[in-house]
């Protein structure tokens, strides 16, 4: 069995991912030829914003979109999404080169990034669209996802018993632009400087061996 660290992350009151205004847009970009040399993992963790600033931090990671996917509504919104009503939940495409980085290694950010034993919500934001969740895409990644969690209930490495839902990739839908690179262009708005950043800096702790040299 891997060593896992389970680093605990915990919400500042009274900031949610939803209370924002819509920001400069820094969007990087990567063409699709290179995009396509590469693998695939999607995940949700509550709010998109956090997991795309943690998971750009790592070696391999080359490029991570924030979006949409889980649910039937075509070519949602951001508004749409944040009403709960759509089947969607808040989640990144995270493009690595598995030649540096694992999926397994992926897996192991994805646990320490946010607690996998809340129920459609991360801290203050709540609703069924910040649902922890592993959307697989293939079934190699569906093995290893199911045996993570699996082992970690067996080890009892959380209080409670994991939720993470675990579902067959199907469409994704990137946000709209300004929520592309959202920390990086607004590290001063009170959800980044009081959520993501005390996430964003005890992920990097755990994971200090595995950061990209910025």
């Amino acid at each position: 069995m891997r060593q896992i660290l389970i680093y605990p992350i915990f919400l500042i009151p009274f900031f949610s991912c939803g209370n924002s205004n819509e920001a400069p847009i820094q969007v990087a970009t990567v063409s699709y030829e290179v995009l396509q040399e590469l693998d695939t993992a999607t995940f949700a963790a509550g709010c998109f914003w956090c997991v795309e600033e943690q998971f750009k931090q790592l070696q391999g990671v080359v490029h991570v979109v924030s979006g949409y996917t889980g649910g039937d509504k075509k070519n949602p919104t951001y508004k749409q999404v944040v009403t709960g009503k759509t089947g969607h939940a808040e989640a990144c495409n995270i493009f690595f080169d598995p030649e540096v980085i694992s999926y397994d290694e992926l897996l192991a950010a994805f646990f320490v990034a946010h607690d996998p034993t809340q129920l459609n919500r991360q801290g203050n934001d709540i609703g069924t669209q910040y649902r922890s969740a592993i959307f697989y895409h293939n079934q190699d990644q569906k093995q290893l996802a199911e045996r993570y969690i699996r082992e970690l209930n067996e080890e009892k490495a959380y209080p409670s018993e994991i939720v993470t839902e675990v579902s067959p990739f199907t469409v994704f839908y990137d946000a709209e632009d300004y929520h592309q690179n959202y920390y990086a262009n607004n590290p001063n708005q009170p959800y980044c400087r009081y959520v993501i950043q005390p996430k964003l800096e005890k992920f990097k702790k755990v994971f200090k061996d595995k950061l990209k040299q910025m």
